[in-house]
């Protein structure tokens, strides 16, 4: 079979498609092979081979050498097959060349289907290969439409979408504006592959300042953390590897003009720069910025802090609902308890005392204890014999004493505030049924006995001043 000009179809499809030159003629090949099984049945043995250099498709028929024919389409006899290949044996296969013009109607179109499905099989992978390696970039698309929230953005030679739950939430797009968005995922699908966007995960900030940043490209300036809560506001570390170079100041630009860059495509999205130190607790107090840090307590275990601000400060550093300690917490990787100064040392007093009212603790002791880091009966029962014979004037059966007796503190003060919460309900409900004794139902008059005598004799002295009268 010769097709003039497939040479020059094969390199056109594969320039506009991108698609391989050999994945195209393994698709032809096949589709031939399919052609040939629909016309002559799938028990032939079909192959297609194409010669690039004359653009030729032959298509052979191989049928197996045999002394006695059973199968007229599968088998050949000897004395046949030596009329086509003189030294051919018993047991060898004989390959002959088919007319393709023969194969028919249904034939030819079961080998287009053939060609389209393969075609489209290699976009997907050409599509799915070509954004795979671009995950965590920022792509700029246009809106296409928008179907059951989800925003379907045009890419050029594919779509991408931006789930309803990836987009900043007071964002509003319509068809034909432009968009940016990071591709999240791409996922290879059956119908093709699946470009997820996102336009609230950290990385988008990230990659944006990558992009308006000079030294951040070029390494000068390291990013070390992003946390967002999209729309509203998001914190942002920086360092700097040149001791010459401003890590905030490279990231904020002259006037701000690089910041601003990336705070208007986040429409309005306030970001604060927070200088990295390696040093955890300061880390901790510059994400907290702009409240003044009293106090940092580390709590290595758990991986927590406790952060102590002065009470003019607590509500800065807690921020509105909670948000400026939420994002520093995600953006350190620490869990931080904010307190003010005036509850901390209310805390520390109350735990003071409840060392005190141990049997066996005095003042000394509780100082003693206060210097180790134990500042309560509570903290008290969490720590080993070994641990406490480490204090002076401490041996093991002291310190298993002082354990135990912290435990039945601690039992018998829950107990007690159980009772007095039990104690205050009881109360609360007698006073809420001496409440309504005295009022009475609602909606309902009480009316005394004595009442209601007085009304009847007034009205009869009434009715008989009304009959004098008359």
């Amino acid at each position: 079979m010769f097709i003039a000009d497939i040479k020059r179809v094969v390199e056109q499809i594969s320039r506009e498609k991108g698609i391989n030159v050999e994945v195209l003629i393994r698709a032809l090949e096949e589709a031939l092979r399919s052609a040939a099984k629909k016309k002559f049945g799938n028990k032939v043995d079909i192959e297609a081979q194409y010669y690039e250099e004359t653009g030729e498709i032959e298509v052979f028929q191989f049928k197996e050498v045999v002394e006695t024919l059973t199968e007229p389409e599968t088998q050949i006899t000897l004395e046949d097959g030596r009329e086509l290949d003189p030294d051919c044996q018993i047991g060898d296969s004989l390959g002959t060349k088919m007319d393709a013009t023969t194969f028919g109607r249904i034939a030819a179109q079961s080998a287009k289907q053939v060609i389209i499905q393969k075609m489209k099989d290699a976009e997907r992978d050409v599509v799915y290969s070509s954004f795979i390696d671009r995950k965590g970039d920022i792509v700029n698309g246009i809106v296409q439409r928008v179907d059951r929230g989800d925003i379907i953005v045009n890419l050029g030679h594919t779509e991408g979408v931006l789930p309803n739950r990836e987009q900043v939430p007071r964002e509003s797009y319509r068809r034909g504006d432009r968009i940016r968005a990071l591709i999240l995922d791409v996922l290879h699908e059956s119908r093709g592959p699946q470009i997820l966007l996102s336009r609230t995960h950290p990385d988008f900030l990230v990659h944006l300042f990558k992009t308006e940043v000079p030294e951040i490209s070029e390494g000068i300036v390291e990013i070390k953390g992003a946390a967002r809560e999209p729309g509203v506001r998001a914190k942002f570390a920086v360092s700097s590897n040149d001791s010459d170079i401003d890590p905030v100041g490279a990231c904020v630009g002259m006037k701000g003009s690089r910041v601003q860059n990336v705070v208007q495509e986040l429409r309005g999205e306030k970001i604060d720069i927070i200088p990295w130190h390696v040093d955890a607790a300061k880390f901790v107090c510059n994400a907290l910025a702009p409240a003044e840090i009293s106090r940092v307590i580390i709590d290595e275990d758990n991986r927590s802090m406790e952060v102590i601000v002065p009470d003019e400060f607590l509500s800065v550093a807690i921020g509105k609902r909670g948000q400026n300690v939420r994002l520093a917490s995600k953006l350190t990787g620490w869990h931080l308890d904010v307190n003010s100064e005036s509850s901390y040392s209310e805390e520390m007093k109350s735990g003071y005392d409840s060392l005190v009212a141990l049997p066996g603790v005095g003042v000394g002791m509780a100082d003693s204890l206060f210097e180790k880091g134990l500042y309560s009966a509570e903290e008290l029962i969490k720590v080993s014999v070994d641990d406490l014979t480490q204090i002076r004037g401490i041996g093991e059966e002291k310190a298993a004493a002082l354990i135990e007796n912290a435990r039945i503190y601690l039992a018998e003060a829950k107990q007690a505030a159980m009772e007095e919460a039990a104690a205050d309900r009881e109360e609360q409900e007698r006073l809420d049924v001496e409440a309504t004794t005295d009022d009475g139902s609602p909606g309902t008059e009480t009316v005394s006995e004595e009442s209601l005598l007085n009304n009847t004799d007034k009205d009869e002295n009434a009715e008989a001043e009304n009959t004098q009268e008359k």
